[in-house]
């Protein structure tokens, strides 16, 4: 009964904590909308997916925590994160949205998004502190091989939601005034990005203070 429990607590707890709409999921959604190929997105996706199950693993173990306890660390994780977001956004707003041939090259190659969707998830701050007070927090209610019954469900719960975001995508892309929508989405995209950077330096001044 316990196992059930912990299965079912860790399913809802990362839906909980993956469906807002954050950096990640902007970026995965738009590279499932803009591939020619879903295939094409699966850099993406899976890179996005082995990032959370490192982040959620280390979460659980203790590991993350110990590495965020020094301030030195964390102020650093914050400005790479912050300059990194800036300089995302700034690609999103002018990456085309057309999905015509010509416009192949505006598109992600597989390195490229292998880059950024590790970026987005490893440089993201909130992403990691949700990671470590929530998930790592509530597997402390378990031990054993009921805490890593916990860790699955929600580590599986992150793949299925990646690749369902990409597909969503895809539907989206396939549309026939799909070209236009994107390219909105894409501008709406970096915005969110803009403001999350935004955030993340407020965050960075008042840790100096």
């Amino acid at each position: 009964m316990q196992v059930v429990e912990a299965i079912l607590h860790g399913f809802i707890l990362a839906l909980g904590l993956i469906l807002p709409l954050g950096v990640q999921n902007v970026f995965i959604f738009n590279q499932g909308a803009t591939q020619t190929r879903f295939s094409h997105a699966f850099p993406a996706i899976i890179t996005a997916s082995i990032c959370d199950t490192i982040l959620i693993t280390s979460a659980v173990t203790g590991v993350s925590v110990i590495v965020l306890s020094f301030e030195v660390l964390r102020n650093l994780l914050w400005i790479a994160g912050f300059f990194f977001l800036a300089y995302m956004g700034w690609v999103m707003w002018r990456t085309s949205s057309e999905l015509k041939g010509e416009q192949q090259e505006n598109r992600f190659s597989p390195k490229r998004q292998i880059t950024f969707a590790a970026s987005v998830s490893l440089l993201n701050p909130h992403a990691i502190m949700d990671t470590i007070g929530v998930i790592g927090t509530s597997s402390l209610a378990y031990a054993g091989s009921e805490k890593w019954v916990f860790s699955i469900a929600c580590i599986v719960v992150s793949w299925i939601w990646f690749f369902s975001l990409a597909i969503a995508g895809r539907k989206i892309g396939k549309l026939t005034s799909g070209a236009m929508l994107l390219k909105r989405l894409n501008q709406v995209s970096a915005f969110i990005i803009w403001g999350m950077a935004l955030y993340m330096g407020y965050q960075l001044v008042s840790f100096s203070d």
